[in-house]
């Protein structure tokens, strides 16, 4: 699994803890053990990768806790579920990005913009009907190691 530097995971704390706030979640330690290992993880974790993770450090905790919790989470906005319905995984990182998932093994990529680049173009009608909070935009494909091993998906 690939790990993102711990200083900058608390960085991440900090902003979490700001915007929990801002939108009236409560900070608690299961929310911050969850968010730390959404955090520590550029590989988009299952909820059951997210278990297996918080678990060390609080060894009561159940899946159906961190389920909850994490449909609490994405519910205020604090982080977003991604993939596809039935191998959902979830991203802390809330910087404008797509996100290229694998219709064969569900691994999910992330895409950022091009430096200078809208991320997300909205079309002018889309005020029409209200106002956007947030946009989570996916590619489905198949990647090159699935590809590669002739996995690919025939439509």
């Amino acid at each position: 699994m690939q790990y993102i530097q711990s200083n900058h995971i608390e960085e991440k704390v900090t902003a979490f803890k700001k915007l929990c706030h801002a939108r009236s979640l409560r900070v608690t330690n299961q929310r911050l053990e969850i968010f730390r290992a959404l955090s520590a993880s550029k590989e988009h974790p299952s909820v059951e990768a997210v278990f297996q993770i918080v678990r060390k450090n609080m060894p009561k905790i159940s899946l159906d806790t961190i389920y909850r919790t994490l449909s609490s989470m994405e519910e205020a906005g604090v982080v977003f579920r991604v993939g596809l319905s039935n191998r959902a995984r979830f991203d802390a990182d809330l910087t404008p990005h797509y996100h290229f998932v694998c219709m064969e093994c569900g691994e999910v990529f992330d895409v950022f913009p091009q430096q200078g680049q809208d991320a997300f173009p909205l079309p002018h009608q889309v005020k029409e009907f209200g106002e956007v909070k947030n946009v989570n935009l996916q590619f489905h494909g198949v990647c090159h190691r699935c590809r590669k091993a002739g996995n690919d998906v025939k439509n």
